[in-house]
């Protein structure tokens, strides 16, 4: 019986060796590799030498004067309590609600309806990203049809003009196996340093 105990014994620290010290300092080794470390501290985007965001989630700016809001918009989030936000980034998650529920039509159609009050636009116009919530809430990417959607006013209220908005669009959407996504902080940081040069 004692041998039994002294062998789960040495089974216990041998394993709580390898997966509670050796593991994880490996994979904290492995994240000080040069070209992994951007990844694993959270790929923060950095402007003067300052943390403004992260490439891997998407916050939504909030305007000093909602009559003059210079900013591209994220999707919205199913979390916030208004329908087009923002929502707090450190909590996510979906609605849980499907295309036929009365309640989801009712905020998609009231996004709908916000969102052409604000860019001045058809509702119909609207495109269904902007109106639909993601699975976390916190997509960092918008369609370039949302993208362009907002344009004018951006242009309008930043004083840059509409075909360099335009280029910073194009400039900031990635193109690869998925849709097409524009990286909406970075494309606001491109917007405000055009603005101030």
């Amino acid at each position: 019986m004692l041998k039994q105990i002294w062998a789960g014994f040495r089974i216990l620290i041998v394993l709580t060796v390898i997966t509670g010290v050796v593991y994880p300092l490996g994979v904290w080794v492995v994240s000080r590799v040069p070209g992994l470390e951007s990844n694993a501290e959270g790929s923060i985007v950095t402007q003067n030498g300052q943390n403004v965001g992260s490439d891997l989630i998407g916050v939504d700016p909030v305007a000093q004067d909602p009559d003059n809001d210079p900013w591209f918009h994220t999707r919205p989030s199913a979390l916030a309590e208004d329908p087009l936000g923002p929502a707090d980034p450190s909590s996510s998650g979906a609605s849980n609600k499907g295309a036929a529920n009365e309640d989801y039509l009712k905020v998609v159609q009231e996004r709908k309806d916000k969102i052409a009050q604000r860019e001045g636009v058809d509702p119909s116009t609207v495109p269904a990203d902007a109106v639909t919530a993601s699975g976390s809430g916190l997509d960092p990417q918008i369609s370039p049809a949302y993208a362009q959607l907002q344009a004018p006013r951006v242009a309008r209220v930043t004083g840059v003009p509409l075909a360099k908005i335009q280029a910073l669009i194009s400039e900031n959407t990635t193109r690869g196996i998925a849709e097409p996504g524009v990286d909406v902080l970075k494309l606001n940081l491109a917007v405000q340093a055009t603005k101030r040069g």
